[in-house]
Parts: C-alpha cells; sequence; structure tokens
C-alpha cells in the first residue's frame, strides 16, 4: 500500500475589505436579502428536523496540530444562533445554520455519520468485525479526531476497510489519521474506490496542487474572519480543515459500471458514475440496510458544474444520467445519505 503526502504552500494571500468605504452594507443588498424573507418560506423546521435526527453528541473545542495551530474550531460558529443580519443573505444564513447541526448522529441500523468535523462527512458502518469507513476528511488531524469521538461514544472498533467515494482530497486527505502506521505497513485493510482514483486525486491535487490551493482559498474565503461580515458558510460544509494531508493507494478498484462486493460480511452494490461531481466517483447501495449513499452527485445544494478552484468542469448531461439512475436505487432505499449535509 503507498502512502503519499500532499505538501502545499499557502502564501502571498492577501486580505481585502469585502465593505465599501464607508463601511455600510449597500442599499440594494439590504433590498435583496430581505426579498427572500418574503418570497420563501425559511422558517419550514422540515429539513432541521432532518439535519437533527439521530443526534447522539457533540464536540466542543478545537482541533489542533502536533504544533499547536488550531486546525478546526468548533464553537467558531455560534454566532449563527442569531437571526440573519443585513450583511448575509437569509438563504445562506439557513443554509449554514443547517451546516452546524454537527456531531455524532445515528442514520439506521449500523450507519452513524460524523458532521461538522471538516467540510465533508465521515461516514461509519459497523461491518461483521469492524468499522467500514466511507471517507476520510480533509486532513489527518480532523479525521483522527472524528474517529476518536466516535470511539468515545459508540465503543472501541477496529477499521475493516475504507472506502473513498470520489478523488476530491475533502473525501481522502485524512487517510492517515484513520489507518495507524502499522495497519498501514501490513497492507491488510481493503481500501476501494472507483477506477481512476489515484490519477484523478495526484493530478488535481499535487500537479495543479499550489494553483489549486491557492485559489480555494478564495473561493472557500479560507481566511475570512469567522463571522457574520466574514466566513459564515461554504454551502456544502463549514469550512475546509487545513492540516496534513495524504493519500492511500486503492488496494480494489470499482470498474464496471454496477459492481457487487462483499466487504467485512455486507454485501455492497457499487455504482460507477465518472465525471459527474468529480472525475472518479462512485455511489453505493447496501440492500440488506436499504440504504442509499449518494457520495456527492446530490447533495442539499445547488452544485456547481464549474469549480472557481479549477477543478475539471463537470458534463452536465452525464450528470442528469447519473441522477435519474440515482433516483430509482432511492426508491428501492428507505435511507438516503451523501458525503455532505444530512440524510
Amino acid at each position: 500500500m503507498k502512502v503519499k503526502f500532499l505538501t502545499v504552500s499557502l502564501m502571498f494571500i492577501l486580505p481585502f475589505s469585502v465593505f465599501a468605504a464607508n463601511g455600510q452594507v449597500e442599499k440594494a443588498v439590504i433590498e435583496s436579502n430581505n426579498a427572500y424573507k418574503t418570497k420563501y418560506n425559511l422558517d419550514d423546521m422540515t429539513e432541521f428536523n432532518y439535519a437533527q435526527k439521530g443526534f447522539i453528541a457533540k464536540p466542543t473545542g478545537q482541533i489542533k496540530s502536533e504544533k499547536g495551530n488550531v486546525i478546526w474550531d468548533f464553537d467558531a460558529f455560534n454566532f449563527l444562533n442569531d437571526p440573519a443580519p443585513n450583511t448575509v443573505n437569509p438563504a445562506l444564513w439557513r443554509q449554514a445554520k443547517l451546516n452546524n447541526n454537527v456531531g455524532l448522529f445515528k442514520v439506521t441500523d449500523r450507519v452513524w455519520q460524523i458532521r461538522g468535523f471538516d467540510l465533508a462527512n465521515m461516514t461509519i458502518i459497523q461491518g461483521d468485525t469492524g468499522w467500514i469507513i466511507v471517507d476520510t476528511l480533509t486532513s489527518k488531524e480532523t479525521a483522527e479526531a472524528a474517529l476518536k469521538f466516535a470511539r468515545q461514544h459508540l465503543g472501541e472498533q477496529k477499521i475493516s476497510a475504507i472506502i473513498f467515494t470520489h478523488s476530491h482530497i475533502d473525501h481522502f486527505g485524512g487517510a492517515l489519521g484513520v489507518l495507524s502506521t502499522e495497519e498501514i505497513n501490513a497492507r491488510k485493510t481493503p481500501i476501494i474506490a472507483p477506477q481512476g482514483f489515484m490519477e484523478e486525486a495526484t493530478s488535481e491535487n499535487l500537479m495543479a496542487g499550489s494553483a489549486m490551493i491557492r485559489r480555494a482559498t478564495y473561493m472557500y474565503g479560507t481566511f475570512l474572519p469567522k463571522n457574520a461580515e466574514g466566513l459564515v458558510d461554504t454551502g456544502l460544509g463549514k469550512a475546509v480543515a487545513v492540516g496534513k494531508m495524504g493519500i492511500l493507494e486503492p488496494t480494489q478498484l470499482i470498474t464496471q459500471a454496477e459492481q457487487k462486493m462483499t466487504i467485512d460480511g455486507l454485501d455492497f452494490v457499487f455504482y460507477n458514475v465518472p465525471g459527474s461531481e468529480a472525475p472518479a466517483e462512485l455511489t453505493f447501495s447496501i440492500p440488506s440496510l436499504k440504504l442509499y449513499n449518494g457520495a456527492e452527485i446530490l447533495s442539499h445544494t445547488m452544485h456547481n458544474l464549474y469549480t472557481l478552484r479549477g477543478a475539471k468542469v463537470r458534463d452536465a448531461l452525464k450528470w442528469v444520467g447519473y441522477l435519474d439512475q440515482a433516483m430509482q436505487h432511492a426508491k428501492a432505499s428507505d435511507v438516503l445519505i451523501a458525503q455532505h449535509h444530512w440524510p
């Protein structure tokens, strides 16, 4: 099992003001934001009920690196408890509040999710001998913290397998925080990923890494202060963790359009969806649990086709076809989850 480290340089990032010289919010902005309050039912609690369902525990405090740098702050978005200010579109404020439902959640029998430890979710599936981890977050530090938090509340379990749903770093960058050095060297833990995963993951994050990371800091507002006049949310989640990132080479690739596989006693049906939200991506069903995981081809956002950080443009026609297929998979399931947001 090959281990690769991703080293990125975050230099020459210059802050700039988003306000006019008088420091006041433009009248047109206020009017536009206020229009949303009457145009849409932003007080509907349906999604909040879904986002809070199965709640087990919520973390507090910070995740820090070995050098003491703050990687993640669980209390940084407490200001979202207040009503939407005139500086923020109320629909975005609502999404930010939904994404601020952080912690460990039970999804269904044998399935849990860790949400709000990073941009993406970590899904935990109970196999016969241990946990099957779906996506390992962005950084080693956040992945370690997520797994530690899960073990505190669910008990000690070994990692019996890892599934990478796709080739974006917020779904694999924390792999070194999930498996120990001994487990990595033993090469006995199955790591499943879609065909083309390593090529796409390394081309985006190594070859184009420096430029991609720099643009991503603007795209996600990484260095903005976390307040009502700065970083409120990214839509997909709270923020992107900036810590130690790595990658583990898959031991098994999903190469067919539909491929069945038994992992630690559970039967999975994988669906290859290349050229959708990511160049290499998969979704899957677990028929015995009546669960479908749509990875990131579907979520509680209107997803972009082109990212400002410069990732490959998504094929809208292919994606629509995959969504049609996903609807059929979902109809055969009782539970629909994804690797961002809530079930």
